[in-house]
């Protein structure tokens, strides 16, 4: 593992073998004691006691480890521990990589008081080539009604795991049965963004949720195109709260199977409903019969406005390296695929990552829409690359700030970029006549070689129209690069 690697985990982190007991602290004890790091065997357990100062939803922010596990290798994909609070079942935690990853799980709504977390290495859920299970930094704090988060904490769902047969198992992925989320799209981390409604006071908060994958659904290549990367990012629940943050009786919805709004009418514990993953493309049913749970702390709201949602993955980078190691271990990447495949990509380290905000001027809808490709030209290569490949349903439909990925050539750099193009599609049915206003490359990065997103080297206000009588503009020109 590189230092960039242990820098961006904190894989580098010297943490004390100390005693499993301390002081955890609430919202207001910022000045407790360091925690300890506990390690499990195989089949292990532990508890780990901490206090909360103030009632509210508790949420431990913890860093994870597991030697001899990545994501990418059959057989040790993952090592999963399961919790339990005062001998609740609260959920599970997948760690997938023997490097540092900082995770933060929702606790539930706890009492002021002493509390006992028990840790048990979950060997039933665990590929057999996980042995050990790493636990370190923990940290506890409580999200109290006073704070600006509070509603958004104390209505966010706990989702149970996949049960659904999957009757084509792909290559290097033996996942079915109720176990599947430690081998095949796992959460991995949960968002929520919140709207004002019609009513003072009232918002309507939308939970989301990114796995590292979707078995069903969207294949591959379309997925790097439209939306520049291989997770699967879906919102799961949706209510709306009055000024209080009580929910709203009769406005929750999930996502159901194909996408369609459903009424929520599952259980609910105290104030968080319980959902269960239910399609090979992650969407969302009432009724749980699952044996793996999650429960991912939302953290800060997304703002979809101004940010794309793979925003998200931006600030939990490991992400970007999940996502790699599962399409490899499926199968899914091969070294130049042809423009048309619809089955596999190239290195996800070979794609250049970039966010675009546009505008169309007339709505789209599902007969007939138009859409946005991108094209890079490189210094000294006749070749335009395009985020669509060959496929016009390939290119970006929605305007909030979009991602796309476009595969170029292995070993290209940012500084062999000589220019970045913008082409008006007709993504499908006939062409509504609709213009784009393109507003700005928000930003451009590779990832590295450890599959972690590099900086980004690019932001420009790329002012241009796209209409059926002009349909290409360049949005980015290097001095002296081809057009």
């Amino acid at each position: 593992m590189s230092g960039q690697l242990r820098r961006l985990f904190g894989g580098g982190l010297a943490v004390a073998m100390l005693a499993v007991t301390f002081a955890a602290c609430g919202s207001d004890e910022k000045d407790a004691a360091p925690p300890a790091e506990v390690v499990l065997e195989r089949a292990a357990e532990t508890t780990v006691p901490f206090s909360v100062a103030t009632a509210g939803e508790v949420v431990l922010d913890i860093t994870t480890e597991a030697p001899g596990v990545s994501w990418g290798t059959v057989g040790s994909e993952s090592a999963v521990v399961s919790m339990f609070v005062d001998g609740n079942y609260t959920t599970d935690l997948v760690i997938p990589a023997s490097f540092a990853i900082r995770r933060s799980l929702a606790l539930g709504s706890l009492t002021a008081g002493e509390h006992a977390l028990r840790l048990q290495f979950a060997a039933d859920r665990s590929p057999q080539g996980s042995t050990q299970a790493k636990l370190s930094r923990f940290a506890f704090r409580t999200i109290t009604p006073g704070d600006s988060h509070y509603a958004a904490a104390r209505n966010a769902p706990v989702l149970y795991g996949r049960t659904t047969p999957n009757p084509a198992l792909l290559a290097g992925t033996p996942a079915t049965g109720p176990y599947q989320n430690a081998l095949t799209d796992s959460p991995l981390v949960a968002f929520y963004s919140e709207t004002e409604t019609a009513i003072s006071g009232h918002r309507l908060l939308t939970y989301s949720m990114i796995w590292s994958n979707e078995d069903g659904g969207t294949s591959t290549p379309a997925l790097m195109a439209q939306w520049g990367r291989t997770t699967d990012i879906e919102w799961t629940y949706r209510v709306e709260v009055d000024a209080a943050g009580n929910a709203v009786p009769g406005s929750a919805t999930v996502q159901g199977p194909d996408h369609v709004d459903t009424p929520f009418t599952g259980k609910v514990e105290g104030t968080h409903p319980v959902l269960q993953t239910c399609t090979l493309n992650n969407n969302i049913c009432n009724q749980t019969d699952g044996q793996m749970r999650f429960s991912l702390a939302v953290g800060d709201p997304l703002d979809p406005v101004n940010q794309a949602r793979e925003h998200v993955m931006d600030e939990n980078p490991w992400t970007y390296w999940v996502m790699a190691q599962e399409v490899n271990r499926e199968g899914k990447v091969t070294e130049a695929p042809e423009a048309s495949s619809t089955e596999q990509i190239a290195d996800p380290r070979t794609y250049l990552y970039l966010v675009l905000r546009k505008t169309t001027s007339k709505p789209n809808t599902d007969n007939a829409w138009i859409g946005v490709s991108v094209g890079v030209r490189l210094s000294g290569n006749p070749t335009t690359f395009r985020s669509n490949q060959v496929y016009p349903a390939w290119s970006l439909e929605r305007d909030s700030p979009a991602q796309t990925a476009i595969a170029l050539p292995p070993g290209t750099v940012a500084e062999d970029i000589a220019s970045i193009q913008a082409t008006r599609v007709v993504g499908k049915g006939y062409d509504t006549g609709a213009s784009v206003q393109i507003d700005s490359i928000e930003q451009a990065f590779f990832l590295d070689p450890d599959g972690l997103p590099q900086e980004s080297f690019l932001f420009t206000p790329a002012k241009a129209t796209l209409t059926a009588g002009s349909p290409t503009a360049t949005l980015f020109r290097r001095t002296g690069g081809a057009s």
